[in-house]
């Protein structure tokens, strides 16, 4: 059985896919203690490092795995919010970010398949920095790479969640990453795949039934599957939403006035208009015959139920990310809506999982002798933003010459 090692674990819904798709976890590592409690309740046979990867080195982690050799996979997702503590004296060195501090460590461990997952603003985030920080670490060290965005529906999550995912081999060039499922609702989900035979994408009443009426009290059964009380103000709002409509298409008196405010905010402070971007959703009834819209950390709160008057539960927040109603959350209430926004959904992860499995097996050349950028599709859509187009062009000159 192939074995891999999970960095940036998170709640291990990278580790729980993978597991699913074949792959023996032998190490979960995090720096944030509700991920490290979650990852320990759900994978106790795994060890879990509690530790800063700015610390961490590749034998350390072999050792903590009980390995003697490197895993076939390594696989996280660090965070992009800002720059770690290295970056200090220098904000502007890509070298000086987590995702580059995983990279370089995930090259030192030089395992077979190296998995990299993160939101879609890592592309553009600090003018592509990120996308420099992960790329050259494993170029330099002999991987062939491909990077590319794409939407989890694609791969049969009841959920439109746009990605971005790279891999990276030390023999041959990275599989193709196939879509699965038919899926329709954002721009290029439906693009992804000519093949009509595919099953269609879950929709949100498929993933959530077989659930018992949610209680009025913690922790419900199975946990977290409650729905806090709601003010009258918001009972009003959500009786009010059609499905598929959100706070903008309610008459204004109804709007939140946080919704109000950051609605104007982009108008009132000046803001370009072309960087304005449009105004937050707010609440948003789903549709029951559609996947949902994507998980945040805010979807229990801002998340209307398709049929009934009510936010959806946490527990329905996890059942749409694929997580199974056994999976334990630990931590206060707002760290556990955390834990289940920042998820890999682990039928995503078991899809990828499976093609670098299979191409693991398969491959039998020589590992390669240069490293090199070899697939690279930043975006679903026909259109692109100014933003994203100046990484594009940035990529191809340093990567693909020109």
């Amino acid at each position: 059985m192939p074995t891999s090692i999970d960095l940036f674990c998170g709640a291990g819904g990278l580790t729980l896919g993978l597991g699913r798709a074949g792959f023996d976890a032998r190490l979960g590592s995090d720096n944030w203690g509700p991920a490290v409690a979650t990852f320990g309740a759900n994978f106790p046979r795994v060890p879990v490092l509690d530790a800063d990867a700015l610390e961490l080195s590749a034998a350390d982690l072999l050792a903590k795995a009980g390995l003697d050799a490197a895993p076939d996979l390594v696989s996280g997702g660090p965070p992009c919010q800002g720059f770690s503590s290295a970056g200090a004296k220098g904000r502007g060195d890509p070298r000086n970010t987590l995702v580059s501090v995983y990279a370089r460590l995930a090259a030192e461990i030089r395992p077979p398949a190296i998995l990299f997952e993160n939101v879609e603003g890592f592309l553009t985030s600090h003018d592509g920095r990120f996308v420099i920080g992960l790329l050259d670490p494993l170029i330099e060290a002999g991987y062939h790479v491909s990077l590319e965005k794409l939407n989890v529906a694609n791969f049969g999550v009841p959920q439109l969640r746009k990605r971005v995912v790279a891999i990276a081999v030390l023999a041959g060039d990275p599989p193709p990453l196939t879509p699965t499922h038919r899926a329709w609702g954002a721009p290029g989900v439906h693009r992804a795949t000519a093949d009509r035979t595919l099953e269609p994408t879950p929709t949100v009443e498929q993933a959530l039934s077989g659930l018992p009426a949610p209680s009025a009290d913690p922790p419900g059964t199975p946990a977290d599957h409650y729905v806090p009380p709601v003010s009258d103000a918001d009972k009003e709002r959500i009786t009010a939403l059609l499905p598929g409509q959100r706070m903008r298409d309610l008459p204004e008196h109804l709007w939140q006035p946080s919704y109000r405010r950051r609605a104007h905010r982009r108008v009132m402070d000046g803001t370009p208009l072309e960087r304005r971007g449009g105004a937050p959703a707010g609440l948003r009834r789903l549709v029951a015959g559609e996947p949902s819209r994507a998980i945040t950390s805010s979807a229990a709160r801002e998340f209307v139920h398709p049929a009934e008057d009510r936010p959806l539960t946490l527990r329905e927040a996890t059942r749409l990310q694929t997580f199974p109603d056994d999976f334990v959350l630990a931590g206060p209430k707002a760290y556990r809506h955390a834990l289940i926004g920042n998820a890999v959904p682990p039928l995503f992860a078991e899809a990828i999982g499976g093609i670098i499995r299979d191409h693991l097996a398969s491959v039998n050349e020589p590992e390669n002798r240069t490293g090199a950028l070899v697939r690279f599709r930043p975006t679903l859509s026909d259109t692109i933003s100014p933003a994203l187009a100046r990484v594009v062009r940035m990529v191809r000159s340093r990567y693909l010459g020109g």
